[in-house]
């Protein structure tokens, strides 16, 4: 495939910035800048490549961590002087062991609508990859596949139960258990909410199709 950069806006000092965002829960992990150097380095290796402005030289992230980012997409704003790079991250964005660079509130005016099941998802990730002995997410992947699932059947029981007995507060609570233990079991078989999304979106085009012959 064609790689044609030719149209994007570098500044005088030829960098241009780059948003890095998770790709599944659409958290901003951080903003750093990139050369044509550092850019085709990123797309030839599907792992984000930088360029230090104080260092002067390129940069891999995760090189020395591990915590490296995949590259799942690459687009750019309508200026075509910066780019957003959608990442699946193999660890904390941050230095400091943060999931995100952007983890210091300046403002907030009122609550903060946040999507509640791509915060978890990212919290499950970070269990997942930095176990915190004690806490039950770190337990579940400890024990493994059997006991996961085990958790996920017994709260497929509990909602069929809540369900017979046409009670709304308990069904609720025991979907909202049984998304939990299904989100853990996506996270260990590396099943992600975009590929459930996906998968839905190929069966409803397929059933529009069906509907219009």
């Amino acid at each position: 495939m064609e790689i044609n950069i030719e149209n994007l806006l570098f500044n005088e000092d030829g960098l241009i910035p780059a948003i890095v965002q998770d790709v599944e829960t659409k958290e901003v992990l951080t903003l750093a800048y990139m050369n044509e150097e550092s850019l085709m380095k990123s797309i030839q290796t599907n792992k984000t490549w930088f360029y230090s402005r104080k260092r002067k030289e390129l940069w891999n992230k995760g090189e020395t961590s591990g915590n490296k980012q995949l590259i799942k997409r690459i687009t750019f704003d309508c200026d075509a002087d910066a780019l957003l790079v959608q990442v699946n991250p193999l660890g904390p964005a941050c230095h400091t062991g943060n999931e995100t660079c952007f983890h210091n509130s300046l403002y907030e005016n009122g609550e903060v609508s946040r999507d509640v099941v791509s915060t978890l998802v990212s919290k499950i990730k970070e269990r997942k990859n930095h176990p915190i002995e004690g806490t039950y997410t770190s337990y579940l992947f400890r024990v493994g596949i059997d006991k996961i699932l085990k958790k996920v059947g017994e709260e497929t029981s509990e909602v069929i139960i809540g369900a017979k007995n046409m009670d709304k507060e308990e069904v609720t609570s025991e979907i909202a258990d049984l998304t939990y233990h299904t989100l853990v079991l996506m996270e260990l078989l590396d099943v992600s909410v975009d590929d459930i999304k996906k998968e839905l979106q190929a069966r409803h085009i397929k059933k529009e199709g069906k509907q219009n012959e």
